[in-house]
């Protein structure tokens, strides 16, 4: 059994985790913590980067002779592969750590097994610890790595009514500066934003990270199915990188933009969901927050592509204008798309929903290679 103190180094690797949303994809966020043989914090660490070393690694470096007989505690299990780096699970081993604590157990196939490694080798494993609040704080990718798709974020912003704009076309602000800031927080925490044309020629929106220090600046993305995006757009400047993704039939393509041809939908207009998050996948996008309007979240919510919502609530009236949602191939009301509410939080004036579609999700990306 865990005791008092791995179960506070453990809380405390969860935190030491979450200081890596946004920065590590296509590999998790994963914190660590050595406790010395007398179970005093040692040395602590976090995934930074891919690419760069493991929470592990990090950690062991801090805690240096302490390390020997002491314990590791930490969010995922200790990797078992080499990749750009070497597997985590001999490192410990190399340290003389005698126990290991960790929390969630890795579901990709070419890094699991460190478990067993480190058992095989004499060391005393235990796994579970905090597991529920690790792998909240690991969603993102635990879910891409099921789903082989990138994990999908609608965020949206209404009035009390669901409007998302008023009759006129205007909608800054419905919500309040607190709202904004913390959808700057969402994007700092995903690999790629996702807008349609039509928000871009609404909204000309920027989609870069604004007030919030050290944070990457996600991809942004853009779906034009005819290309017409104005050289002038906001998007296309050099604050963050920018894709645009246009239809296979296209006449052209926007000039001094990178951009990648998919596949009409096969129903309604736009462009093949399931394709845009296969080619997001293969360029290492593991977390994607949907920002575009109500028609493209309603084609995301057809294709059954959305796994977390954020609605932020404004205490407004409008009457008239521009639902939330658009069509989403919802007839009747036994088609409903059920969510499970997860945390409402007030920001200001205003209301954040969080929610999780009941629905299943369906795989539409190859296995990881």
């Amino acid at each position: 059994m865990a005791t008092a103190a791995e179960a506070e180094a453990m809380r405390r690797a969860v935190a030491l985790a979450a200081r890596g949303l946004g920065h590590t994809s296509p590999n998790p966020v994963v914190g660590c913590v050595i406790l010395d043989a007398d179970g005093r914090t040692a040395g602590e660490g976090w995934h930074q980067g891919a690419g760069g070393p493991h929470a592990e690694i990090h950690a062991l470096r801090a805690a240096g002779e302490r390390a020997r007989g002491g314990t590791a505690v930490v969010t995922l299990e200790p990797c078992n592969h080499t990749g750009r780096t070497g597997p985590c699970a001999q490192a410990l081993l190399a340290a003389g750590i005698a126990r290991v604590v960790y929390a969630v157990a890795d579901p990709n196939d070419q890094a699991a097994g460190g478990a067993a490694t480190l058992a095989a080798a004499g060391a005393d494993v235990e796994s579970g610890l905090l597991a529920d609040q690790a792998a909240a704080g690991n969603e993102a990718w635990l879910a891409s790595t099921r789903l082989g798709r990138p994990f999908v974020l609608w965020k949206y912003a209404a009035t009390l009514d669901g409007r998302s704009a008023a009759a006129d076309g205007t909608s800054r602000w419905i919500t309040s500066a607190e709202s904004r800031a913390d959808v700057h927080r969402l994007r700092a925490e995903a690999d790629a934003v996702v807008v349609g044309s039509g928000t871009l020629r609404a909204d000309d929106p920027h989609l870069a990270v604004r007030g919030r220090d050290g944070a990457r600046q996600p991809l942004r993305v853009v779906l034009d199915s005819k290309g017409t995006i104005a050289p002038g757009a906001r998007v296309l400047d050099g604050t963050a990188p920018t894709l645009v993704a246009v239809a296979e039939d296209a006449p052209a393509v926007p000039p001094g933009a990178e951009t990648v041809r998919l596949p009409r939908a096969a129903a309604g207009p736009g462009l093949d969901i399931p394709a845009l998050l296969e080619e997001l996948y293969t360029r290492g996008v593991r977390s994607v927050l949907l920002e575009g309007g109500p028609t493209l979240a309603g084609a995301f919510l057809a294709a059954r592509a959305v796994d977390k919502v954020v609605g932020y609530l404004a205490p407004v009236l409008l009457g008239a204008g521009t639902h939330a949602l658009a069509d989403a191939g919802i007839t009747t009301i036994t088609r409903a798309l059920r969510l499970e509410l997860t945390d409402v939080t007030r920001l200001g004036p205003d209301l954040r929903v969080t929610a999780v579609p009941t629905f299943p999700t369906v795989p539409v990306a190859p296995e990881e290679s």
